[in-house]
């Protein structure tokens, strides 16, 4: 979920500053103004550059850190493959929770957008049903062809695992396939973006709105989804456009008095597809015994209905619904145990990896050049504060960027004066839409040369 609030830090732009302990102790003190305050998100307060990761918000949030994981989905002919296909998908969208360390990156500005592309291997492990010795009745089970890390022989179960490999800085090309991504900041009050995911060759896209509800409640910052925020839709195009929604959980930016900030995840996730008929719960586990952090995660696959969907826990699931169980530190590793029964009820050999996320990274970004970007878009926009900030001057950073906020407050002054109400330009909402927003003709151009490796803008605005 994209946040105002707090977000992560890549790996490779971690560096240990002997700052960071005043940098923490100014944030607490600028928090603690906001005590009791509902929803910090729609407050829009300015922190000071030094507190800044310099990096755009919309930049930074796109839930493709692990995009040969997307380009799998739908790979699989049975429907609870095809869920299983997105629950890995679900696990490596938010790796920079997993290999950074919390930070703070630029607010967004009505208008702004970002776009960017990916270059990814097609080459996450295969799911397939039905292979596995001794596979009950009706139940689905789970191997990984030879390319994915961690594979074994189909003959040892034990050691299947469906870990998405790692990218290599220099792939090979005829290997890529390519996902372009478009997100644009749709409303200032309350602050919504939306994107939009595309990937023709597989056949699949996504698309939602991002909003988030933030609250300091004196120990953690809790970060839920907004009003506006439904969660993503995934579309499978070669699967009679199949569609599955995946909603959000609350996260918790804490450890600000020990000195060592952490992100944990709590509360429930919802994955349903009313086409297959299939749902996921995932229930986030954040504090075991003593207090100490999890990172845990529960969940069950089963059949539910549609047009009456009722079953919000686990416990309500009955068992005769039941085609799985997973769990796992979510940070870790992720298993699978197939049929009704608990998951620690299953001995070792009968539990399969959905997901190992030590072996993972980052995926780089494809960007447009420089010059073929537009003033509004996220990297040349925030570009002045962006150098200031890499060259830690920090006075002009902060100068820099109030003269952008000030200018984007006139801006806005001036529609008002001319009552002229705000229109995205390659979205068609600003909110709404059942949480799904549609691109105007504009956007659609914008991803089909993005797809086309082409970036010029300058005759489609």
């Amino acid at each position: 979920m994209a946040t105002a609030v707090a977000a992560t830090r890549a790996p490779d732009k971690i560096e240990e500053n002997s700052s960071d302990g005043s940098k923490l102790r100014t944030f607490i003190t600028i928090l603690k103004k906001f005590i009791g305050v509902a929803d910090l998100a729609n407050v829009r307060f300015s922190l000071p550059s030094q507190l800044l990761e310099p990096t755009p918000n919309l930049e930074y949030w796109n839930y493709l850190d692990a995009p040969n994981a997307f380009v799998a989905i739908g790979t699989s002919d049975e429907p609870l493959d095809r869920i299983l296909e997105v629950l890995r998908f679900w696990f490596t969208k938010d790796l920079k929770y997993v290999k950074g360390r919390p930070c703070k990156p630029y607010n967004s500005c009505l208008g702004e957008f970002f776009r960017c592309n990916w270059e990814t291997e097609n080459n996450a492990p295969l799911i397939c049903t039905n292979t596995l010795k001794g596979t009950a009745s009706g139940a689905s089970s789970v191997k990984s062809s030879k390319s994915g890390s961690g594979s074994g022989s189909p003959k040892n179960v034990s050691t299947v695992s469906l870990s998405v490999p790692q990218h290599p800085l220099e792939p090979r090309p005829e290997h890529l396939v390519r996902v372009s991504y478009l997100t644009e900041q749709t409303s200032h009050h309350p602050p919504v973006s939306a994107f939009h995911i595309s990937c023709p060759e597989r056949g699949l896209t996504a698309r939602g709105f991002d909003q988030i509800s933030a609250k300091f409640t004196g120990t953690t910052i809790k970060v839920s989804p907004g009003e506006h925020n439904m969660g993503i839709f995934i579309t499978l195009d070669k699967r009679d456009g199949e569609t599955y929604q995946l909603t959000h959980p609350a996260a918790h930016l804490g450890g600000f008095f020990r000195g060592s900030l952490n992100v944990s995840v709590s509360e429930v996730a919802y994955i349903t597809c009313p086409q297959t008929k299939l749902k996921a719960i995932l229930s986030y586990v954040e504090e075991g015994w003593l207090g100490r952090t999890t990172n845990k995660v529960h969940g069950v696959i089963f059949h539910y209905d549609p047009e009456n969907d009722d079953k919000t826990r686990i416990q309500d699931v009955p068992d005769k619904d039941v085609l799985a169980r997973l769990g796992g530190p979510w940070r870790e590793k992720v298993v699978l145990t197939l049929g009704p029964k608990p998951l620690a009820s299953h001995p070792v050999e009968d539990q399969y990896t959905i997901i190992d996320m030590a072996p993972l990274s980052v995926a780089p970004k494809v960007l447009p050049p420089r010059e073929k970007q537009l003033p509004n878009e996220s990297l040349t926009l925030w570009a002045g504060v962006t150098n200031a900030i890499v060259s830690k001057q920090y006075s002009k950073a902060t100068t820099v960027k109030i003269e952008l906020e000030e200018e984007q407050r006139e801006k806005a002054r001036q529609r008002e004066r001319d009552n002229v109400e705000w229109q995205p330009v390659f979205f068609t909402h600003v909110t709404g839409n059942g949480g799904r927003p549609d691109l105007t003709d504009k956007g659609k151009e914008v991803l089909k040369r993005a797809q086309e490796g082409r970036w010029e803008l300058d005759d489609v605005l």
